[in-house]
């Protein structure tokens, strides 16, 4: 009976938990690039269920909701952590930023763009006002806020996130691009590559070049996709692409072709583990060609932390296997739960998979 119910538990937990990469959700993307790929995901991630502005802030406090301390929700530009019912307009709260200055097509704040969760953020009140509808690129001074400092720097027409979320941003700001094609009454969002990109309300926002910058910088992590999946699942019904496939970017606006993508996946890869569900341990096996140097093996828990790192110390034979007992870098055992391992080597990510630990 007992292990019943843990398989029971486990089942609700499949049944909310992050679904990386659904192929079926991209059929009909192979072998696209350029103008063609971004009119398929155009016609894939249209139609989202849509949300009146005063909604969001119960949907913030869900996709943004702090990991370790669940009465929080996580701000974006600062990565403070704040309680979910101090929202509004006072200097210590947080209120909804539009990642796309909402100026930059004069959408305001009606459903559509103006309401759409996957560029829409907790920030705080202050840096959100700081920011205000700058275009983003490198370089000014740091922003230190009364709070303290924010890791964001700012100068008179742009803005530069902090290091860990301006791969988030630019992928936001992708997703925008492509979502929102001048159909219906609907903004046609374009990117440039100059600034100021709107100073009478066109629809462009910049900077093209640093955000493909950005993307490269900070690959996508496991809290970024497992938002995209609450978006999806619970409230908007539609994905950012460029979360579940970031050479998407490339193909679009980088003009490579999916052979030469090397930065995000690693080619030819397999990545397995047995026995999965397991108890007590399981052997994580890869194969992949074209490597050289040293991959790490990362475990992360439902919430996106990472609980496990395995270091490869020699992959010359391609076919490595590590044995995991549920435990962490610190030796602690591991409650049952859901699990998910992928390989990162330099830039090369691997797809995401998932285990189940049942105690």
């Amino acid at each position: 009976m007992k292990v019943k119910l843990k398989v029971i538990l486990i089942n609700l937990l499949i049944i909310i938990c992050v679904s990386f990469l659904n192929a079926d959700y991209y059929e009909g993307t192979e072998g696209l690039s350029g103008e063609e790929l971004k009119s398929a995901l155009y016609n894939i991630i249209k139609g989202h269920t849509e949300y009146s502005y005063d909604e969001l802030w119960d949907i913030l406090r869900n996709t943004d909701e702090n990991p370790n301390d669940t009465d929080n929700v996580i701000l974006l530009y600062t990565g403070w952590s704040l309680p979910k019912d101090a929202n509004g307009g006072g200097l210590s709260d947080w209120n909804r930023e539009h990642v796309w200055a909402k100026s930059h097509g004069n959408f305001g704040t009606s459903p559509g763009p103006g309401t759409d969760v996957h560029h829409i953020r907790p920030t705080d009140v202050t840096v959100n006002s700081r920011r205000g509808n700058l275009d983003f690129d490198n370089g000014g001074t740091e922003y230190i806020d009364g709070d303290g400092p924010t890791g964001c720097y700012v100068d008179d027409d742009s803005w530069e996130p902090r290091d860990a979320v301006k791969g988030d941003v630019a992928r936001m700001i992708f997703y925008m691009t492509v979502r929102y094609e001048g159909e219906n009454g609907e903004p046609d969002l374009e990117m440039v590559d100059y600034i100021p990109s709107s100073p009478n309300y066109e629809p462009y926002h910049a900077k093209l070049s640093t955000l493909l910058q950005w993307h490269i910088q900070d690959t996508v992590d496991i809290w970024e996709q497992y938002r995209n999946e609450k978006i999806y699942e619970n409230w908007q019904h539609n994905r950012n692409p460029f979360i579940d496939h970031p050479e998407f970017v490339d193909l679009i606006w980088g003009g490579t072709s999916v052979e030469d993508n090397s930065r995000y996946q690693i080619p030819d890869t397999k990545l397995s583990n047995y026995p999965n569900p397991f108890s007590t341990c399981t052997t994580i096996s890869f194969s992949a060609t074209d490597l050289h140097g040293l991959p790490r093996i990362r475990i992360y828990n439902i919430k996106g932390q990472i609980v496990k790192t395995f270091r490869i110390p020699n992959p010359e034979s391609r076919t490595p296997n590590i044995v995991w007992d549920g435990k962490d870098d610190n030796g602690n055992s591991l409650s049952s739960g859901i699990f998910f391992y992928k390989l990162n080597f330099g830039n090369y990510q691997s797809e995401t998979k998932k285990m189940i630990l049942l105690r």
